[in-house]
């Protein structure tokens, strides 16, 4: 009997289960879509081939148990003629994960659905010293929380005031999570302390006169982890308004962890080893 490969399996998303000759087949899922053509043939694959179930993960990802030695070979035929892709496990780059952002949450800052799907098509897969999750999150309620990715995206709003179209309701002051903006309404006085501003957009998003206006961005994080060690991403650089930026942040990162990572060892430990000084230099000449 031919001896099985189990490292090439898991590379190729197949996952050992404790049953012997049993694998839970994990697929790739960018930005938390699938249509609906792939979820029925999914289903189908999982009253053939598993138990008739599936396991939605933590990261948006699908996994399907209880798929048999023998059978790989035959559910990968299935789900590839459906246009269903397979994902992966190991040390690599993983599945790119997004809410829904600006195209369907109004609290969106950014466009986040093509967004996984650039960077899925650029880095998705690619061999790297230990895992590497990237997640999209539109706002800065950071439903995917950006920050526990090796490399996390938020979007951002940089508010600006226009002081000839402002009537002083104080509908700013009291969206203002931070406090940053105070109002006067006896004195028509408006205060803007921008040192203190989280560029969550809520002054943008809530003012009935249009006098707040705003610049769409995004924040980038870096090293993050929530395993076995949890760290929380650092932030690098200032919000970015231009997309090409980020991809260019993002493949210096890339480079960077290549160049400095040990086998075994997350982005976030490599940034404890060698200091955060290296990468940070490293992005901001980037995105000059």
């Amino acid at each position: 009997m031919a001896e099985v490969d189990y490292a090439t399996l898991k590379k190729g998303g197949f996952m050992r289960q404790i049953q012997t000759d049993q694998f839970s087949m994990r697929l790739k899922v960018i930005g938390g879509q699938l249509k609906a053509e792939h979820l029925q043939k999914i289903s189908e694959v999982a009253k053939k081939y598993g138990k008739g179930y599936i396991h939605l993960t933590s990261r948006q990802g699908v996994e399907i148990p209880f798929i048999s030695l023998k059978d790989i070979e035959e559910v990968k035929k299935e789900l590839s003629s459906a246009g269903v892709s397979i994902g992966v496990c190991g040390p690599r780059v993983r599945t790119v994960t997004a809410c829904q952002g600006s195209t369907i949450c109004p609290s969106g800052a950014i466009e986040t659905s093509a967004l996984a799907e650039e960077l899925d098509t650029r880095y998705f897969g690619r061999e790297l010293p230990h895992k590497f999750k990237i997640g999209i999150t539109g706002c800065k309620n950071n439903c995917l929380k950006a920050e526990e990715n090796d490399l996390g995206i938020k979007g951002g709003i940089s508010p600006e005031w226009n002081k000839q179209d402002c009537t002083y309701c104080g509908v700013c002051e009291a969206v203002c999570p931070v406090n940053a903006v105070k109002v006067d309404k006896d004195k028509s006085e408006l205060s803007f302390t921008e040192s203190a501003c989280v560029y969550c957009g809520k002054c943008v998003k809530s003012c009935p006169s249009s006098a707040w206006q705003g610049k769409n961005g995004y924040f980038l994080s870096f090293g993050g982890m929530f395993g076995n060690e949890i760290k929380e991403g650092l932030h690098l650089l200032p919000l970015l308004f231009d997309k090409e930026k980020v991809f260019k942040a993002v493949d210096a990162t890339v480079k960077f962890y290549q160049n400095n990572g040990k086998g075994g060892e997350r982005l976030g430990r490599t940034l404890i080893r060698v200091g955060s000084g290296g990468l940070k230099k490293e992005v901001e000449e980037a995105v000059q």
